[in-house]
Formats: C-alpha cells, sequence, structure tokens
C-alpha cells in the first residue's frame, strides 16, 4: 500500500550554512548569526558546532558568548540568502518538481505514481543529498517523507542533521510517541500550555485523543484538522485573507533616543504602505507599539480613519501619535536618556481591497495620492529611497530597518532591498507572502527584545562594578547605567 505522499526538504541552519559556504574559514567553527551588531540582540541561527555548545535560534548575544566564548558573530545578509535559495531550489528541480516554497529554508514535493513507493522515494530523496554535497560542502538538509505535509515536516526534524526519516501510514501514531509538543509543527508555548491545562502532557496523550477533545482544546476546528492530520490525511491548504500590513525593528543603539526613534518610524511606515500600494489595498487604521529599555510598560496608539493609502497623510497620522510622548519628554515624565525606546512597530489594519470605496471629494487628498505614486513609480525604476521623506533622513543615514531576515518567505528583493545584491531577485517571487514574513519579522523583535530583559537580569547576577565582555570586544555595561527600576516594575510615564 502506497501511503507516502509528501518528501520535505529542511535545509539544516541555513543563514550559518550560507555563511559557511561562502566563507571556508568560518566551517567547522562555531558562528551565530544575527541580525544587527549589538550585544543586545539575539542569534537567529547558529551552526552546529555553536549548537554543540548550546547555542540556538533566540540565545541572547551574551549567553552565547557565555557559552562559547569562541563563537564568531555574522551580520545577516538577507539577499545572499535569497539567491542561495533559487539555486537550490533549481537544483531540487532537478531531481523532483517541487511546490512554490513556503520559507526560505524548506520546501515541499508531492509524490506522485511510482514515487510513493518506498525505496523510489527514498532514491529521490538520496539523489537530492549527493547534487547538494556536490554543490556544497557547508550546507546539508534533512528530508522527511510521510503521508501529508504535516508528518512531512515533522519528519525531517526527527534526525538532525543531514537525516532522512520516512514515517508511513503503518508507523503511525506510535513512531511520534517520543517526541515533545513543542517538536510538532503549530503547537507553540501558549498552545502546549492549552494542551497541558486540557490534560495532554505528551504526544502519545495528543494522538489517543479524540477528534472532539482536540477541537474543545483548540477552541476552533483546528483541532480536528490536527487530528486528522496526525493520522496522515492530507488535508487542503486554509485560504487566508490580508488583515493588516506592517513593520518592527528592533533600534541599533545609536538611534535609541527620540529623534532616531521617530525617524525609524516613519521609515517603516512608508515601506508597510508602499507595500500595501503595491498589492493593491488601503487602510482603515493605523497602530504604533514602542517598547522601551529598563520597564515593562508600552507605548501604544490606535487611529481609524476612513480608507486611504497615501503615504504623507499616514505620517501625519502617525506625528499626532507620538505627540504625548514628546510631551512626556519635554515634561520629564519620560526619561529618554535612563529609558530609551528598544523596539518600534506600525501596522496598517483593516486593510481592504481598492476599488470598493466611493472617490475622493476633497482635493487635496487626491493630490498627496498622486504624489505618493509618483514616489513609487519613481523608487520602483531608479531603487528604493531614491526619494523620500525628510524625516526618514537620521533611519536612512545609519540603514535602520534595512530588508528584514526572511524566513517564512522570499521577499522581492528590488521592492525592499536599499543598495543590495539586485541579481538575487527572480520575477517569479514578485508575488510573495508578505504576512508569512511579516510573522517570522515580528518573531525576532520578541526574541530580541526577551534577549534584552534576560541580558539586564543576568547582569544583576554579576554586581554593579562586574561589566562582561566576550569575543570580539563585545562588551556590557554596567546594569546601573541600564535601570534602577527593579525587574517588572512598571512606571506611569505616558498620559
Amino acid at each position: 500500500m502506497m501511503t507516502l505522499r509528501c518528501l520535505f526538504v529542511d535545509f539544516n541552519s541555513y543563514f550559518a550554512s550560507v555563511e559557511q559556504h561562502d566563507e571556508p574559514r568560518y566551517r567547522g567553527r562555531p558562528l551565530g548569526v544575527v541580525p544587527v551588531l549589538s550585544p543586545t540582540t539575539c542569534c537567529i541561527a547558529a551552526s552546529y558546532e555553536a549548537k554543540a555548545f548550546g547555542v540556538k535560534t533566540g540565545t541572547p548575544v551574551w549567553e552565547a558568548l557565555e557559552k562559547c566564548p569562541d563563537i564568531m558573530l555574522v551580520q545577516a545578509r538577507p539577499a545572499r540568502y535569497i539567491q542561495l535559495h533559487h539555486a537550490l531550489m533549481a537544483l531540487i528541480e532537478d531531481c523532483i518538481h517541487h511546490e512554490r516554497p513556503g520559507s526560505i529554508d524548506e520546501v515541499h514535493c508531492h509524490l506522485l505514481g511510482r514515487e510513493r513507493q518506498r525505496e523510489n522515494a527514498v532514491a529521490i530523496g538520496m539523489q537530492i543529498k549527493r547534487r547538494l554535497a556536490d554543490f556544497s560542502d557547508a550546507i546539508r538538509c534533512s528530508i522527511g517523507i510521510a503521508p501529508n505535509r504535516f508528518l512531512a515536516k515533522t519528519a525531517s526534524d526527527m534526525q538532525k542533521p543531514d537525516g532522512l526519516t520516512v514515517l508511513e501510514q503503518t508507523d503511525l501514531p506510535h513512531a511520534l510517541h517520543d517526541l515533545a509538543l513543542r517538536d510538532l509543527c503549530g503547537i507553540g508555548h501558549s498552545m502546549e500550555q492549552r494542551l497541558q491545562d486540557a490534560g495532554i502532557n505528551s504526544v502519545e496523550a495528543l494522538c489517543s485523543s479524540s477528534r472532539e477533545r482536540l477541537r474543545r482544546a483548540w477552541g476552533s476546528i483546528e483541532g480536528e484538522r490536527f487530528w486528522l492530520q496526525l493520522r496522515g490525511h492530507e488535508l487542503p491548504e486554509r485560504k487566508t485573507t490580508k488583515g493588516s500590513v506592517g513593520h518592527s525593528h528592533v533600534l541599533g543603539p545609536e538611534l535609541r533616543n527620540y529623534p532616531g526613534m521617530r525617524s525609524v518610524l516613519f521609515k517603516l511606515l512608508a515601506k508597510a504602505a508602499m507595500r500595501m500600494r503595491h498589492d493593491g489595498y488601503v487602510a482603515r487604521g493605523l497602530t504604533l507599539h514602542i517598547r522601551f529599555v529598563g520597564i515593562d510598560e508600552r507605548y501604544s496608539r490606535f487611529n481609524a480613519f476612513e480608507p486611504l493609502s497615501d503615504t504623507p497623510t499616514l505620517l501625519q497620522l502617525l506625528a499626532r501619535q507620538l505627540q504625548s510622548l514628546e510631551r512626556a519628554e519635554r515634561s520629564g515624565r519620560w526619561k529618554s536618556k535612563r529609558y530609551p525606546p528598544l523596539s518600534v512597530a506600525v501596522t496598517l489594519s483593516g486593510v481592504e481591497e481598492v476599488g470598493r470605496q466611493s472617490g475622493e471629494l476633497l482635493p487635496e487628498r487626491g493630490r498627496a495620492l498622486r504624489v505618493t505614486q509618483a514616489l513609487d513609480r519613481i523608487n520602483d525604476r531608479f531603487g528604493n529611497n531614491t526619494l523620500y521623506f525628510g524625516a526618514m533622513r537620521e533611519a536612512i543615514r545609519h540603514d535602520a530597518a534595512p530588508m528584514r531576515i526572511p524566513f517564512s518567505t522570499i521577499p522581492d528583493i528590488k521592492r525592499e532591498d536599499e543598495g543590495g545584491d539586485q541579481q538575487a531577485s527572480s520575477p517569479q517571487n514578485d508575488s510573495c507572502d508578505h504576512d508569512l514574513w511579516l510573522l517570522r519579522e515580528r518573531q525576532f523583535k520578541v526574541l530580541a527584545e526577551t534577549a534584552h530583559r534576560e541580558s539586564r537580569s543576568k547582569s544583576h547576577q554579576y554586581g554593579e562594578d562586574a561589566p562582561r565582555m566576550g569575543a570580539d570586544s563585545w562588551n556590557w555595561r554596567s546594569p546601573s547605567s541600564l535601570s534602577e527600576v527593579k525587574r517588572g516594575q512598571t512606571l506611569p510615564l505616558f498620559r
């Protein structure tokens, strides 16, 4: 009985492996990839040599240096990762047709006809591995073969690095019992807690639960879908609609002040608005979030408005949202040097397709839209940020908020990059799924914020006069210069 329908390829430690592929001196050495060269950020990828020391995705830089003092830290190069991604996809296509990649470091392939026989499916997987070995000494992949994409992805994670795992219908569900709940795609920290609250503490208990029990645990039909996937059913992908467009950014030390933060926010909003217009949408709301060093309180604002998409009007709305924070700094309620801004995010919400709205009655709104469209045409032709609004100057000067690290999709470099490797762009990827990209971007922001909080907490264990230094002169300030408040204490700053 042929039960194998999907072959899943997962490139191991992809970002770090690309760096080792390009630079031979990195090979065989512990390596961490970071979004910015700052001790308050975290690793977004680690080589397997670094993983041997306990360094992994999300590990704060200070912790990585403590666990592995010899680790080399390099700044991520998104355009290069995308360029190599296309080469690797072509390599796989020579062995078997693959579907549209859902991520920069993984892709699934449907097995058809005789390809579903175990020996033939394994032969295809081994052919991919041989082609990859001929292509690079540094890049490896793990392959999972199973009745559906969910189980094939799970199988690819069961033997790393460079593994090949097959799960047939007869292997289910006992082959999954030794996994942890978090090893299954779709179960994160909060979902794991919900399952435990429902009395499901292991994958074995999960597999033995009824369809109705999982629906109650998930609180939606997703529980039933999960029950079916665990049993090998191939389910159609659920159609999603765009609900928001946004960007976030962890500020570099040189921009952790009000003018720098404001400039980055303007750049983020201009990028989000440009993306939204290119995708044919307008927005009905604007949300702003700012986090700070040393305090847990967050500055958040939201405005609702009639549908619009022109950048000048959106920037005016953002400026108004920042006014109370500016007043707080002038009055001394917010001490910006003691509690500088750490990360910022802007989101355009309530998006809907252009054409569902009535025409503009106010002439100035029409002019603003025409100006914005002219800027888009110029930047599309001559490169992003060839022309930009003056309020973005500081962010442009410091190259802040560049193209983000693309794990969950392959972004359009022509639109997003700012002077990077243009040849990495591929016409077939012009219609990228930016929602998945945005999700991963937000995850990295959370990781960086968590790393910074843990850094402060760890600093207190060393005492006031014990600054730490790691490889390549990555050093820390003493805890007193960061904050004098107790961890978890919230101060009322913004009225």
